[in-house]
């Protein structure tokens, strides 16, 4: 086979050209949102939203509605949910997460065993990227630019908010509805990747890349470029690799992005564990003190 005919004979197909391009959507938008969420310390928020809106996908199902309008209204409802157990009472946000997100997958998992069909609704649990219609490319299309048009047009805020939300308020921003702001547009990035990968998965896309950034650079104007490049070449990869080994196509894709992770954390030349073992043993060599020999006791 030439190289040709390996590179393009997958999208001779529709539906192999829909697929190319729903990933990229969604992996582009998740990379982007993942920047903020892995600055903030919202991995787990990321995993409750995304779980939480299997029980609204499931009844849009029920009742002939779209799957995103479901999804949405419970990704809101989760968002609220959090904040309202967090704000009302002593349980801390993690609590309040775990608690809601569990308690709103169950409840998904509940309506679908009661559900005649579960076809489709399988497919939302692990993702049906080689089955988007015309229609699902549409929404997906509509949604992630209204996400990335939010997110280039509040980016400084955003970048602001993480760093320092004190200085953000200082400044006559309201972190409140910054992070609001942020929650809304991770319901909306959760609807935009559930064909791709599904409830389970969405949360990797929202946290490796970013992830693999942060090993990669200092400068969040750097993990900016790097981390919708990461999503770009993982989705093809994965795509490939799905197309040529018959495997899941979600799943290969968040694969690719675990590998590139694990070659950022063990390679990265300023972050990896084989770059500080380096400069490690470079010090011990010239005889500098380390930070454990120069520390000193309170």
């Amino acid at each position: 086979m030439s190289i040709t005919s390996f590179l393009f004979d997958p999208f001779t197909y529709d539906f192999m050209t829909r697929a190319l391009l729903t990933a990229l959507i969604s992996s582009v938008v998740c990379a982007l949102l993942s920047c903020w969420l892995v600055l903030i310390g919202w991995s787990l928020m990321g995993d409750a939203v995304s779980h939480a809106v299997l029980p609204g996908v499931v009844i849009a199902y029920i009742v002939g509605a779209p799957f995103a309008l479901g999804a949405v209204i419970f990704g809101f409802l989760a968002v609220g949910l959090i904040g309202v157990v967090r704000d009302t009472s002593r349980v801390k946000e993690d609590a309040a997460m775990g608690i809601v997100f569990t308690t709103l997958f169950s409840l998904g998992l509940v309506l679908i065993s009661i559900t005649p069909s579960q076809t489709d609704l399988q497919h939302i649990i692990f993702g049906n990227l080689l089955g988007v219609s015309r229609a699902d490319l549409l929404q997906i299309a509509i949604l992630g630019a209204i996400v990335l048009g939010v997110i280039l047009i509040k980016r400084r805020d955003f970048t602001l908010y993480a760093f320092d939300p004190i200085h953000a308020h200082a400044i006559g921003l309201s972190p409140r509805i910054l992070g609001a702001t942020l929650l809304g547009l991770l319901a909306l990035t959760a609807v935009i990747a559930l064909q791709t990968v599904g409830v389970i998965l969405i949360v990797a896309m929202l946290i490796i890349p970013g992830a693999t950034a942060y090993l990669l650079t200092n400068k969040f104007s750097h993990m900016l470029i790097i981390v919708p490049s990461i999503a770009v070449v993982c989705a093809l990869i994965g795509l490939y690799m799905s197309y040529y080994l018959d495997t899941a196509s979600g799943a290969m894709i968040v694969l690719s992005q675990g590998l590139v992770f694990t070659l950022a954390y063990l390679f990265s030349p300023s972050h990896g564990i084989v770059a500080n073992r380096r400069a490690l043993a470079r010090r011990n060599r010239s005889g500098a003190p380390t930070v454990e020999a120069t520390a000193t006791t309170p």
